[in-house]
């Protein structure tokens, strides 16, 4: 999951070395990821409306779903 959510974030950046994710996971079913970009990449990952960043997590609920797991992507600037 987290090198997923690093492909889509490094295609669509301007900087992709600036990208960074660290993943965290509180309990056994939630798995908690932190997306980091640099300061002027923050809107292009997050879209018009947040509708990139949601789409992002969408499919990252998916891939978490069927390990029977919960994820939740945040995203820092």
């Amino acid at each position: 999951m987290k090198d997923f959510i690093e492909f889509i974030a490094k295609h669509l950046v301007d900087t992709p070395d600036s990208v960074s994710i660290e993943e965290a996971q509180p309990n056994d079913k939630t798995i908690e990821l932190t997306l980091k970009v640099g300061g002027e990449d923050v809107g292009k990952v997050i879209g018009k409306q947040g509708k990139t960043a949601q789409a992002m997590r969408t499919l990252l609920t998916a891939i978490a779903a069927k390990d029977g797991k919960r994820a939740i992507l945040k995203i820092l600037d």
